[in-house]
C-alpha cells in the first residue's frame, strides 16, 4: 500500500501546461457513432453510467449491452441499441434511506453455479454498499444476488446513509476465482472482493483494500490535494483488468491513472496525471463550486478531469490500447499496454448518423466482430444527449464500430488479429 503523501519527480517536472488556446489549436481527430440508445431523462431520475458488452458465442447476433441508470437501475439492449430488458433498483430499507442506485456494471464469464457454467453481470450498488449480480441467461439478465451479501464499507445503514459507498467497479478471473474491485465513493480507498456461490446465488468477501493518496507533494514544496466538497477525498471510478498480466488501472477522477497488480498486493503507479494535477482551488459551499488559481503546469499533458471511464481493446494476447475517458475535453485517451503505457493520441466522437458524445463516464469495448461492428464494438456513455436547441436534459450510449476509430481516429491503430 502506497503511502498517503507522495512526491512526484520527474513527471511533475517535465509537464507542460496546456492552455485552453494550445487545446483548440490541436482539436482530436474525430469518429463518429453507428447508432445511439433512446434518451433517458433527469427528471425521471434516469442517469446513464457505464455500459459492458456480453458476446453471444453462439449466435453473435444475440448479444447484449448491460448497462446502469444509477437510480433507474440496469438497461439492457440489442446490437441495434434496442431496449430488451430494465431491471429496477432495489427498493429502500427504510423511509429515510435511499433506494438501490447502480453505478457501474462488468462481467464474469463460465462461472460455477449451482452445478453449471453461467455468465455473471455484477454492478456496483452505490445505494446499498453492495453488489448486484445477475446470471445472463436465454438473452437475460436474472438476479442471483444473496441477500446475505456483506456490505462492502459500511458497518450498518447509518454509515450507508453518509453515502461512502460502492461506486466504481471492475471484474477479473483467474485460477483462484473471480474476483471484483471496487471503489468508495468520495473517499480514494479500493476493496477487492472474491465472488462465491451460495448455492444458487452469488455472494462476496472482502480480501483487501487499498488506499490511493488523497494528498500529494509538489515540486514547489507544497502539498496539494485536489478541490472538492469538504470530507471528500479524489475518488476512483473508471476501472479496468488487463486480463493478460493481472494488472488494475484505476483512474483517480481529479488525479490521474493509476496501475497496480489486481490483487492489490503491490505499490501503485501513476501511468499519467491529468493536466489539472497540481491546480490549487478553494471550495465554496454557498456556490457548491471551486474556486480556481492558476495553473502551476505540474500536470500530465493529455487528460482533462474529470478521468472517467477505462477499457481495453486487445490487438493480439499481449499488446493493445487503454482507452481513458477524458471529461473535461469530451475524448478518448490512447495508450498502449505494454511497456510503459505510451501515450498514442486521442480522438473525439462527432455528429454523424446521431449526435456527437460530450462528457463521457463509462466505456467498454470488445475485439471481436459482431454483426454491424467490423474489428469489434465500442460503446461509451454520453452524457449530454441533448439536442441542440432543446431544452430537455438527458444522456444514453452510443455504439462506434472499432473498424471506424482505426480509419477516423488518425492514430495508426490496429484491428485484433483475425478480425478485420
Amino acid at each position: 500500500m502506497p503511502n498517503r503523501l507522495l512526491t512526484l519527480t520527474a513527471l511533475g517536472a517535465a509537464a507542460v501546461l496546456l492552455t485552453a488556446a494550445s487545446a483548440q489549436a490541436h482539436p482530436a481527430d474525430a469518429v463518429t457513432a453507428k447508432l445511439e440508445t433512446p434518451a433517458l431523462y433527469d427528471e425521471n431520475d434516469a442517469d446513464a453510467d457505464d455500459p459492458a458488452i456480453w458476446v453471444d458465442e453462439d449466435d453473435p447476433e444475440d448479444s447484449l449491452v448491460i448497462t446502469t441508470a444509477k437510480e433507474a437501475g440496469i438497461y439492457v439492449y440489442d446490437l441495434e441499441g434496442n431496449e430488451v430488458q430494465h431491471i429496477e433498483p432495489r427498493e429502500a430499507p427504510g423511509e429515510d434511506d435511499a433506494p438501490g442506485r447502480y453505478n457501474n456494471v462488468d462481467l464474469i464469464s463460465d462461472f460455477k453455479l449451482d452445478g453449471e457454467k453461467v455468465d455473471l453481470a455484477v454492478a456496483s450498488d452505490r445505494g446499498m454498499d453492495t453488489l448486484g449480480v445477475f446470471k445472463i441467461e436465454d438473452g437475460e439478465l436474472e438476479d442471483v444476488t444473496a441477500a446475505s451479501g456483506p456490505l462492502i464499507f459500511s458497518e450498518n445503514q447509518e454509515e450507508i446513509n453518509g453515502e461512502k459507498t460502492a461506486y466504481g467497479l471492475a471484474t477479473w478471473q483467474d485460477r483462484s476465482g473471480a474476483y471484483a474491485l471496487v471503489s468508495r465513493n468520495a473517499v480514494s480507498e479500493v476493496a477487492l472482493l472474491k465472488l462465491k456461490a451460495d448455492g444458487d446465488e452469488v455472494t462476496w468477501q472482502k480480501v483487501r483494500t487499498l488506499d490511493l493518496p488523497a494528498e500529494f507533494n509538489l515540486p514547489n514544496d507544497t502539498t496539494w490535494s485536489p478541490c472538492d466538497d469538504t470530507g471528500q477525498e479524489a475518488q476512483v471510478e473508471g476501472m479496468v483488468v488487463d486480463k493478460t498480466t493481472g494488472t488494475a488501472y484505476l483512474g483517480q477522477e481529479l488525479v490521474g491513472i493509476w496501475k497496480v497488480d489486481a490483487d492489490l498486493k503491490g505499490d501503485a503507479e501513476l501511468v499519467d496525471t491529468a493536466i489539472e494535477f497540481g491546480l490549487p482551488g478553494v471550495y465554496d459551499p454557498e456556490t457548491d463550486e471551486c474556486e480556481y488559481g492558476t495553473n502551476p503546469g505540474y500536470g500530465g499533458e493529455h487528460l482533462h478531469t474529470d478521468i472517467e471511464g477505462l477499457t481495453i481493446y486487445y490487438t493480439s494476447r499481449d499488446k493493445g490500447y487503454l482507452l481513458a475517458s477524458s471529461q473535461g475535453d469530451d475524448t478518448y485517451g490512447v495508450y498502449e499496454i505494454e511497456g510503459d503505457n505510451d501515450y498514442l493520441g486521442n480522438f473525439g466522437i462527432e455528429s454523424g448518423k446521431v449526435d456527437s458524445t460530450q462528457h463521457s463516464d463509462g466505456a467498454d469495448v470488445v475485439n471481436v466482430s459482431l454483426p454491424g461492428y467490423r474489428g469489434g464494438l465500442l460503446v461509451v456513455q454520453d452524457g449530454d444527449n441533448t439536442p441542440e436547441g432543446s431544452e430537455e436534459s438527458s444522456t444514453n450510449f452510443k455504439f462506434v464500430a472499432w473498424n471506424e476509430v482505426v480509419k477516423d481516429s488518425g492514430l495508426d491503430l490496429q484491428t485484433a488479429r483475425g478480425q478485420r
